[in-house]
């Protein structure tokens, strides 16, 4: 077994368990997960301020999303840090809504798409379609899938092929880099 997998495995393997505990009673097929992506829009709250497509894609100066964002999310979103596991509240956020950028209003993920993947941040087993862009980072010992935003390219987080059935993939987004908004009212 050469050092790559032995790594994903001794990493990823006790994550998919508890990932695939949690999420086997919600989603099976992929039928279904197609079903939830199709549908994000039942979630979402009337009169919800979102920026309901990816186009035209959003530019502004540094100096300007150091204006409009908090110093945590601009270093997540703009200069893709990352924040301590366990430090969003949105890792146990539970109610039905959608999972917007924290950076321009793109929803990216809804509630039915979240589970608990014991890791620290928010994970989710597939997004809204088109919300997102990927490129490859190497900043540790492997390489590691980046994703961020297809609208304003804020990054989110990495996604993992250590997730729930029937994707098995866990998109661990930072929570910082979200605005969740309720189903029954603006956040």
């Amino acid at each position: 077994m050469d050092r790559r997998k032995f790594n994903q495995l001794l990493v990823g393997a006790p994550l998919w368990l508890l990932a695939g505990r949690s999420f086997a009673a919600q989603v099976s097929t992929m039928k279904e997960v197609e079903e939830l992506q199709n549908s994000w829009k039942t979630l979402l709250a009337d009169n919800a301020d979102i920026a309901a497509s990816p186009t035209p894609p959003l530019t502004r100066p540094n100096a300007e999303w150091k204006k409009l964002l908090s110093p945590a999310a601009y270093d997540v979103l703009r200069e893709e840090g990352t924040e301590y596991a366990g430090s969003s509240p949105l890792n146990g956020e539970k109610r039905p809504g959608v999972f917007a950028c924290a950076g321009c209003a793109l929803p990216l993920f809804t509630s039915a798409m979240k589970y608990d993947s014991g890791t620290g941040w928010p994970s989710f087993f597939t997004t809204i379609p088109g919300v997102f862009g990927t490129s490859t980072d190497h900043k540790i010992i492997y390489p590691r899938t980046e994703y961020h935003c297809a609208r304003c390219g804020g990054h989110h987080g990495h996604v993992f092929n250590d997730g729930p059935r029937p994707t098995g993939l866990r998109y661990c987004n930072n929570g910082v880099a979200l605005r969740f908004i309720p189903k029954t009212g603006k956040s």
